[in-house]
């Protein structure tokens, strides 16, 4: 479920040069025997990963193409049109992160802290992983596959999450550590990997390039708020 930013902050950033800080799919959700953090964990996830993705969203289906180099960086390009940037030191909580409008040429600059200032509570997993931590009561459980929908494209442990009897039903690999499908309760396909690769990631994927974009330090209009 995506959301954005306030668009009343001094103009700091259009809606749309936000909308992608959380594309991870939300499940808000209640700990019982099955810990989110057990269940969705990033321990030994491979050190770089690529992949591509569709998901559903305000009425629409989206693309997103992630580059992740291990605990360090992340790429995401959404629509063709808005690249973010995040930027990150392994065992920190908080994160830099760049926001590329390329279609309006606005270069957005936000860190963690600021985000949650303003309510939007994103942190490095939900970045990097396609799917936010839950903030409420919740339930996992392990499932037996769905209707044949959307076949994943490799193997992956399906849990439905549960909150407010509302379930979503999630695809989990243990492998490259992603949701490979997540499904509303209706069945239909919310989110599906397309291609996955675990090739090494040119250093070159993560430099910014802004040159003529008009650059906003959201940072400063919010601590001066």
């Amino acid at each position: 479920m995506m959301s954005s930013l306030p668009t009343s902050r001094r103009g700091w950033g259009p809606r749309l040069a936000i909308v992608c800080v959380a594309t991870a799919v939300s499940l808000s959700a209640q700990a019982t025997e099955l810990q989110f953090e057990q269940v969705f964990s990033a321990k030994g996830e491979p050190g770089t990963l690529h992949y591509q993705a569709v998901f559903s969203a305000n009425g629409g289906e989206h693309s997103m193409e992630v580059w992740r180099d291990g605990d360090r960086r992340v790429k995401r390009r959404t629509d063709g049109i808005i690249e973010t940037y995040a930027f990150h030191k392994p065992g920190d909580v908080e994160f830099n992160m760049s926001i590329l409008d390329m279609k309006k040429r606005i270069h957005t600059q936000v860190d963690r802290t600021n985000l949650y200032r303003i309510g939007h509570f994103t942190d490095w997993f939900d970045l990097t992983h396609g799917l936010k931590h839950p903030l409420g009561e919740y339930r996992i459980a392990r499932s037996a596959a769905t209707a044949p929908t959307a076949r994943a494209i490799s193997d992956c442990q399906w849990y439905d999450l549960t909150q407010n009897q509302h379930t979503s039903h999630v695809c989990w690999s243990s492998h490259s550590h992603l949701p490979l499908v997540i499904e509303a309760p209706d069945g239909k396909v919310v989110w599906r990997i397309a291609t996955l690769d675990f090739k090494p990631i040119p250093a070159s994927t993560f430099e910014i390039h802004d040159q003529g974009y008009i650059r906003n330090d959201a940072n400063q209009d919010i601590e001066n708020d």
